[in-house]
Order: structure tokens, then sequence, then C-alpha cells
């Protein structure tokens, strides 16, 4: 088994008097896929943000390939996480492709690198996320799923080894959402960790190696997505009741929302 990427012990981050995310632990490895999922309002994206380094937590440590998140310098920090955000600047009057070179920032002083190497990883990058074709384009007159597509490609042309997602299929297409969620796969077969905020329960228990079930600013279970999507676990958490079956194809759980429970 690898040695852990990231190691959080113990986070908590409150606001006021308010606790968004509670005594969270969570080690994660190269190779994984980590799904976190939960209703509104249940902390995921407040504990995606510590993980990055955006946050700084109350109580507890988090590190990534042995740095201390809490205190670490951006620039070392770009160097092992990379981080899709929600939302963000939508007219900003950069080409797609002055957008995805961003990501290729934290490597210029890399001995390394040479123009064509980085041109490479622009382009396997824009590549795998269908944004080829939106190179010259000016990124403010992209529609809102092409614009996910395109952060995701900085996303992915930054290599970091660990990768951080929030919510990273909306806004898009079924096929996109698909391919986004494959890709998600193919980092981790490569090395990366993938944590990624999730609201489709079936994405998760088909592409997650692991979920983490939050609500209410903890962690309510943590496991396989066959261990984690309970019927009567996720009726709770959600306040709609559901069912769990076997998917016909895919071996995998299967969540069907049934009837209202509040």
């Amino acid at each position: 088994m690898p040695d852990p990427i990231l190691i959080a012990e113990g986070v908590t981050y409150r606001v006021g008097d308010i606790t968004l995310v509670e005594h969270v632990d969570l080690v994660a490895r190269p190779g994984e896929v980590i799904a976190i999922l939960g209703p509104n309002g249940a902390g995921k994206t407040t504990l995606l943000r510590l993980l990055a380094g955006d946050l700084l937590p109350d109580a507890g440590s988090i590190t990534v390939n042995k740095v201390d998140v809490c205190s670490a310098v951006p620039r070392e920090l770009a160097k092992v996480r990379s981080m899709m955000r929600q939302g963000g600047i939508r007219d900003i009057p950069f080409t797609a492709l002055a957008v995805v070179k961003m990501g290729r920032h934290p490597h210029r002083n890399d001995e390394n690198a040479s123009r064509d190497s980085e041109r490479a990883a622009i382009r396997s990058a824009m590549g795998r996320t269908d944004t080829l074709h939106l190179a010259g384009r000016t990124f403010a007159t992209l529609s809102g799923g092409e614009q996910t597509r395109v952060v995701m490609a900085r996303v992915f042309a930054q290599a970091a080894p660990l990768v951080l997602l929030d919510e990273p299929t909306t806004a898009l297409d079924v096929a996109h959402q698909e391919r986004v969620l494959r890709e998600m796969r193919q980092l981790a077969a490569e090395g990366a960790c993938v944590i990624a905020v999730l609201h489709d329960l079936n994405a998760a228990a088909f592409y997650a190696d692991r979920i983490v079930l939050m609500n209410e600013s903890i962690v309510e279970d943590e496991g396989s997505p066959g261990e984690v999507l309970r019927a009567g676990l996720l009726s709770d958490v959600y306040g709609q009741t559901m069912t769990v079956a076997e998917h016909p194809t895919r071996g995998c759980p299967l969540v069907l929302i049934t009837d209202t429970v509040r």
C-alpha cells in the first residue's frame, strides 16, 4: 500500500458560533478517487477548501506530500495540490488557452521544463477535457459547461499529485460528465489522488474508490460505495426515502429515490 499523500487529523472549522466542519479525519493515498457526498450545507466545500489550504482550521492538522498545508506558502502548495473551485470569475478577458497555461505556472522554474514539454502538458490537458477546439476563444464567451471544462484542463495541466475538485460535473451535459469522471479515474490510475465533491450518488457509486458522507459538519460514514451507500443512512441524511439496488450493468450500487420523508 502506498504511503498517504494527504493526512487530515481532527480538522475543525468555525465561523463565529457556527461549526462548519467538526473533527474530520481523512487519509488519502495515490491511486484513489474519493467522493465527498452530502446535502447542501453539510460542510463538503468547506472541508475541500481546508484540504487545499484556502482556509485555515481552528483545530487539527493537514499535510499533503508531507507539506504542512497550514503554514505552506502558495507556490509550495501549488506544487502538491491543484484545486477546482465552485464558481469563480466568469468574465475574465483571457483566451481558454491562456487560462489553461496558468496551470503550468508552478513549474516555470523546473529544471526539466522545456517549451516542448510545457506545450505537450497543456495540449494533453485540453485534449482530456475536450477543449482543444476552444483554445482561441475568449473565456467569457464560453458557455457554463465549456468554462467548467477549461478550468478542469487548467487543473489537469498543473500536474499536482493531489487533485481537489468541487462539483466538477456541474453544468456539463451527460457525455461530458462521463468524460470528466473517466478522466478522474485515469488520473488516479496514473498515480494521483483525486478528491471530489459530488452530488450525483450514482456517479460516486461507480467512479469512487471511497466515499466520505457528510451531514451537518461531521462525517456520518466513510468507506467503499457498497459500505456507505445504504438505503437507511442515505434516507436519513438526505431527507428522502431511497432504495439501493445493484446496478444492472456496472456492478456497483444503484441509488433510487422514492418518497419524501420530511
